[in-house]
C-alpha cells in the first residue's frame, strides 16, 4: 500500500489528509485540508447530534471520501474522536456515512487518539532531550495530553474540555461579557487540576486547529503556509495578546483578522483562553506548534507497517 486518505471527524473541523510513503519511510502529503463542520454544535445540552449537523457532517465526509478515490487511494480510513465517543446516536451518524459512500466510521478512544498525536509529533519534529515533553491536542470538545521524555511515551490521557464546550458555557454573548475570559480561565484550570495536568517540561508541542490557526494569525498568514507554521512557536505573551484582540471583538470582526479561518472565529477566544492556561499550569514560556495532527500519526502508522 503507497496512498492512503485518512478523515479525521472531530468536534470542530473535519480533518482530510492524502499521503504516501516514500522510499525512505516519510509520508508525503499530497492533500492536506479541514472542513469545520461543526458536528458537536447544541451537543453537550442535549448528549445527541441533531439532526442538521450529523447531515452536514456525513456529506462532508462522503465528499472527502469521493476526493480521495479520485486522488489515487488505495485505502481511506475514517476515524471519529470526542464528539462521536460521547453522543447518544453516533450509530445514526456512523450508519448515515456508510449509506453515502460506503466508509466505516472508526470510533476510536482517548487514549488511541493520543498515541496517534504522539506519532504525528515524532514524525515531524525535532524534539529537545535531557528532560519531559508535554504534547496537546484541543479541539473543540476534548484535550489529550501526551506526557514523554524522547521517544519514550510515558503518560497519556484525553480531559472532556475543548473550545466548543467553553464557548457556549462562557462566550455565549456577542462581544463576550466583562469578566467572561477570567471565568472561563479559572474554570479551565480547575479541570485541568482534577485531570493532573502538571509538570515542568523542557518543551511543549501544541497540535490541532486551534494552535495552527493562532500561529497563522501570529504572522498574519493571508494564505496558510503549513512550512512556516511547523515547528515555529507561540509564547505566553503572544497567547495573552490574541486572547485580548478576540475578547475585544465581535465574532464578525474577528472574522476580518488576516490568518484566522472566518468559520473559527466563533471558538478561537476559547481555544486561546485553553492554550493560556495549559502554559501557565506547565510554567512554560512557550509552546512548539506541530502542524501535523492525528491524521499524520494514522497515516504514518498505516504505511509503515
Amino acid at each position: 500500500m503507497k496512498r492512503v486518505a485518512i478523515i479525521d471527524i472531530g468536534t470542530n473541523s473535519i480533518k482530510f489528509f492524502v499521503g504516501e510513503r516514500n522510499e525512505d519511510g516519510t509520508i508525503q502529503t499530497i492533500i492536506d485540508k479541514n472542513d469545520i463542520a461543526q458536528l458537536g454544535e447544541g451537543l453537550r445540552e442535549t448528549g445527541l447530534i441533531n439532526p442538521e449537523a450529523l447531515e452536514r457532517n456525513a456529506q462532508s465526509v462522503a465528499a472527502f471520501a469521493k476526493e480521495a478515490l479520485e486522488n489515487g487511494a488505495e485505502k481511506i480510513v475514517s476515524v471519529g474522536t470526542m464528539a462521536l465517543r460521547t453522543a447518544k446516536n453516533s450509530a445514526d451518524f456512523v450508519a448515515r456515512v456508510k449509506e453515502l459512500c460506503g466508509v466505516e466510521v472508526q470510533i476510536i478512544p482517548g487514549e488511541e487518539e493520543a498515541r496517534l498525536s504522539y506519532l504525528a509529533v515524532l514524525s515531524g519534529l525535532p524534539l529537545e532531550e535531557g528532560g519531559e515533553l508535554v504534547i496537546f491536542d484541543t479541539g473543540g470538545g476534548s484535550t489529550e495530553f501526551i506526557f514523554g521524555e524522547g521517544t519514550t511515551l510515558k503518560n497519556r490521557f484525553s480531559v472532556n474540555l475543548g473550545a466548543l464546550i467553553i464557548t457556549e458555557n462562557f462566550f455565549a454573548d456577542d462581544p463576550v461579557k466583562e469578566g467572561s475570559v477570567d471565568a472561563a480561565v479559572a474554570y479551565i484550570d480547575e479541570e485541568f487540576a482534577k485531570a493532573g495536568v502538571v509538570g515542568k517540561p523542557i518543551q511543549v508541542v501544541g497540535m490541532g486547529g486551534t494552535v495552527t490557526s493562532m500561529g497563522a494569525v501570529k504572522h498574519k498568514m493571508v494564505k496558510y503556509n503549513p512550512d512556516i507554521i511547523q515547528g515555529s512557536t507561540l509564547t505566553k505573551e503572544d497567547v495573552q495578546e490574541q486572547v485580548d484582540t478576540y475578547a475585544a471583538r465581535t465574532v464578525e470582526q474577528r472574522r476580518e483578522l488576516p490568518g484566522l479561518q472566518p468559520k473559527r472565529a466563533g471558538t478561537i477566544l476559547a481555544g486561546a483562553c485553553i492554550l493560556k492556561d495549559i502554559l501557565a499550569r506547565l510554567d512554560a514560556p512557550q509552546l512548539t506548534i506541530s502542524d501535523r495532527g492525528l491524521r499524520h500519526g494514522l497515516a504514518f502508522d498505516l504505511l509503515n507497517k
